[in-house]
């Protein structure tokens, strides 16, 4: 699986995770093991509804969340941020 990153999702990470340390290595690990198995039960990894309908997501942390596209064997990730920031 190839993982691609969207223009937004670069500028959310810059704004909301890559100042804060202990995020940022957190996202790091977590992207391995979603690399490893996307469907790990520590990711939550969960189909999105509504307008968000199509994307897919997993968690960092308890409120942290990536927004992605499967694109065939690839991803997208498209967004990452708290609850209410991407969602």
């Amino acid at each position: 699986m190839q993982i691609n990153f969207s223009r937004n999702f670069r500028k959310s990470y810059r704004k909301r995770v890559a100042n804060d340390r202990s995020l940022d290595k957190k996202f790091k690990e977590r992207l391995i093991l979603f690399r490893k198995d996307p469907l790990d039960s520590i990711l939550h990894n969960h189909k999105l509804a509504g307008d968000k309908s199509g994307f897919w997501a997993f968690s960092i942390t308890g409120d942290v969340r990536v927004v992605y596209l499967k694109e065939g064997d690839d991803v997208l990730l498209y967004d990452i941020g708290s609850h209410n920031q991407v969602y």
